[in-house]
């Protein structure tokens, strides 16, 4: 046997064919896998592509959903409301679907810095365990939300025609461009 570079096998003397079909091996295995390399290019940009929407959803859909809902939707429910067993279950899924509010943007605040590492092309991995339970508990809380205090919410509020006006008032009012002051 004789001494070889590091990286290659050393070649045997009695079978000196060997080397170069091993060599070939190497080579075609390393070729095999370039082949896929467009699909890996195509599978980051992707990544990329889907981790910069996730980043534009939470910072300009979410959390202002959230706030308007807190602001505007549930006072409104809350003071048009029948008292009594009414009330009731309205701040108490008033209090449940704030509650998941905080939550789902504290669990949001946690991935998002590795959200933001993987919308520039420089993740290296996302607790995948933290995005799903995110992702689970984002549609479970709007589900219930859908299912049970929106019906809810629109049966209260169209009892009087004025609280729903004021309402959607409210919302169109948030949307309008604020005018710039003069100094």
């Amino acid at each position: 046997m004789h001494a070889s570079t590091p990286g290659q096998q050393p070649v045997d003397p009695q079978a000196p064919l060997a080397n170069f079909s091993q060599c070939h091996d190497g080579i075609t295995s390393q070729l095999e896998a370039l082949a896929g390399l467009p699909e890996l290019v195509t599978a980051a940009q992707r990544a990329r592509a889907v981790a910069n929407g996730a980043l534009a959803l939470f910072r300009d859909a979410v959390f202002e959903h959230h706030a308007q809902e807190e602001k505007d939707l549930f006072p409104a429910v809350l003071r048009s409301a029948a008292a009594g067993a009414e009330r009731d279950r309205v701040d108490a899924l008033v209090q449940r679907l704030t509650s998941e509010h905080r939550a789902l943007e504290g669990l949001w605040k946690r991935l998002e810095p590795s959200v933001a590492a993987v919308a520039h092309g420089r993740g290296t991995g996302i607790d995948s365990g933290l995005l799903h339970h995110l992702v689970r508990g984002y549609l479970q809380h709007a589900n219930f939300e859908e299912q049970q205090f929106l019906p809810l919410a629109q049966q209260v509020l169209e009892r009087d025609g004025n609280h729903l006006a004021a309402l959607g008032l409210a919302l169109h009012l948030r949307h309008l461009p604020q005018p710039v002051g003069h100094i």
